[in-house]
């Protein structure tokens, strides 16, 4: 029987704003951060992958999922902080991370923010950061097609069904369209608009180089978004990391494939 995200037990991060999360399993602990269209329902068929061995947690990161809106604009090293606030609540010095898209940007991130903390990356379907191409004129104009339509009044559930379409491999199932349409459907309209603004605007890129804990770089080999030249670059930047291509899978890797992404990531973390 396949389990929802309700089956797993949910805490909160106390503070301003609350962040919610779900987790199963003991142990140290695996966080998870989803990237910047999902919430924690992203990685279900992991949790109970990873929770024999680990505590497996699930975040809702700022204004996303159960976790509370928040005032003013975001900068996008604010999710960096927001992981030290989860990690001093679960009362775990340290934790290996794992992000998909946006949330391979902000483990990079708080990997820079606070080294010490981190066991070990998994860096799914993601890139470092934008280089000098993405001119500050192109992010504009990335920004401003991004939150037209929602500010012209549609909602998430609107643009969801079109954005799914360009995530999904040639294979992607019914089911996995309909996962990513409901995770999209989710989402907070302004904390979102909030997150793109931050992210493209972004200026820092990790210096891969300084990163020494162990890496896996696992990507789809149908991504259009980050495709595998860009996990290749990223896996090659970092001293020993592990690259893994998952055939017939596109940008969101671990909900198309999710027995063989789920074997990679377990074999990976039980060896660190």
């Amino acid at each position: 029987m396949r389990m929802v995200m309700e089956d797993f037990a949910q805490g909160f991060v106390p503070g301003t704003p609350r962040l919610a999360y779900r987790e199963a399993g003991q142990g140290a602990p695996v966080i998870f951060m989803h990237g910047i269209g999902g919430n924690c329902r992203n990685w279900v068929e992991q949790l109970p992958a990873v929770a024999p061995w680990f505590r497996a947690i699930a975040w809702d990161a700022r204004g996303y999922g159960d976790s509370e809106d928040y005032e003013g604009e975001l900068d996008f090293a604010t999710f960096g902080a927001d992981v030290g606030r989860l990690l001093d609540h679960l009362g775990a010095p340290a934790a290996h991370l794992v992000g998909l898209s946006m949330g391979g940007r902000i483990a990079l991130d708080f990997y820079e923010q606070a080294p010490g903390r981190v066991l070990s990356l998994s860096l799914v379907d993601t890139f470092p950061g934008y280089d000098d191409s993405f001119t500050p004129a192109a992010r504009e104009k990335f920004i401003e097609l991004r939150r037209k339509p929602l500010l012209e009044g549609k909602e998430p559930r609107d643009i969801a069904p079109g954005v799914a379409q360009t995530l999904v491999s040639s294979c992607a199932t019914p089911a996995h369209i309909a996962a990513l349409v409901d995770s999209m459907g989710r989402l907070h309209k302004l904390s979102y608009i909030k997150a793109i603004e931050a992210m493209t605007r972004y200026e820092r890129v990790a210096d891969l180089s300084r990163v020494s804990v162990p890496t896996l770089v696992v990507v789809g080999d149908q991504d259009r978004l980050t495709p595998p030249s860009v996990a290749r670059d990223l896996a090659a930047g970092i001293a020993g990391a592990e690259l893994a291509i998952i055939r017939n899978a596109g940008h969101l890797a671990n909900i198309e494939q999710p027995a063989l992404f789920n074997s990679i990531l377990v074999d990976f973390l039980r060896r660190q």
